[in-house]
């Protein structure tokens, strides 16, 4: 099963914002999708979450078209931190995070929603936060309960018992044949680099442990290196290249696509480092 665009198109004002674009996302894998600002990635992200409705191809979700799927149904499968969120009740952070079993509320326990959202608060590094007003955060205090509210809707059931669900534990899925999915719009955005690293960390882990397909829009070359296993490269509105990570990263690909000079440096410790002209002239 897998989260899969075929051939997808689509407009707004009269101008095309994707062209033609395929690509799967599947259970267990980290899919980077990278590209030049106005590449279309956000726009990507949301027709793949159903937020977008394509004008031209499909867009599947465990082997059914979204556009017949009640949106509890995807809910249940997949989870979307966005770009942004705008909220501007004072919320406390820990009723923010709850929000994510909302798709669970008629089948799951009042037991076990509290013991994921727990783990998902320490699991964001959020536990400080857990009483504090959800307007008062900073962009990257908001960023990080996002992840939070995510990773408790992409959990979905579990067969564990709350008490056991252990912080390095996987957590084993009772929905069957059915993929889940989990799309980051930017993930890493207002985030300082301790916490950058250890949200691509859980999420990676997501995918090796839980099974959970992964989809991340990311600016950084190197995070992409560190973190995905197969990358997409948008650039105006078409996937220009799209394979395992080793193959697509290339500095004469990234070159022509971001229309800056790449270079790949050695790292001391193994492997390069990608980075622009501009980047070493500094």
């Amino acid at each position: 099963m897998s989260l899969t665009a075929q051939n997808i198109s689509f407009m707004a004002r009269g101008r095309y914002l994707l062209r033609d674009v395929s690509l799967s996302l599947n259970p267990g894998e980290v899919l980077a999708v990278l590209g030049p600002n106005g590449a279309g990635k956000s726009t990507l992200l949301k027709v793949l979450a159903g937020e977008y409705s394509p004008v031209h191809g499909v867009v599947l979700q465990n082997g059914r078209d979204i556009a017949s799927v009640p949106a509890i149904t995807l809910a249940g499968e997949r989870a979307v931190m966005p770009q942004a969120t705008s909220m501007t009740f004072p919320f406390p952070v820990r009723d923010v995070v709850a929000l994510g079993r909302s798709p669970f509320r008629k089948i799951s326990s009042r037991q076990l929603d509290n013991a994921l959202v727990a783990r998902a608060i320490k699991l964001a590094d959020i536990e400080h936060l857990a009483d504090r007003a959800y307007p008062a955060l900073s962009g990257g205090e908001k960023q990080r309960v996002h992840l939070a509210r995510a990773l408790v809707q992409v959990w979905g059931m579990t067969e564990a018992q709350p008490q056991t669900v252990a912080e390095d534990e996987a957590i084993p899925s009772n929905e069957g044949s059915h993929g889940r999915f989990l799309l980051l719009d930017e993930p890493t955005s207002g985030l300082d680099v301790s916490h950058q690293h250890a949200l691509l960390s859980v999420a990676r882990r997501e995918a090796r442990q839980n099974g959970v397909g992964v989809l991340m829009i990311l600016h950084d070359f190197n995070q992409v290196t560190a973190y995905a296993d197969r990358v997409a490269v948008l650039q105006s509105g078409e996937l220009v290249a799209q394979g395992m990570v080793t193959d697509v990263m290339t500095p004469d690909l990234l070159s022509t696509v971001f229309k800056s000079p790449i270079r790949a440096i050695p790292d001391p410790v193994g492997g390069a480092v990608l980075v622009s002209q501009a980047q070493q002239l500094a």
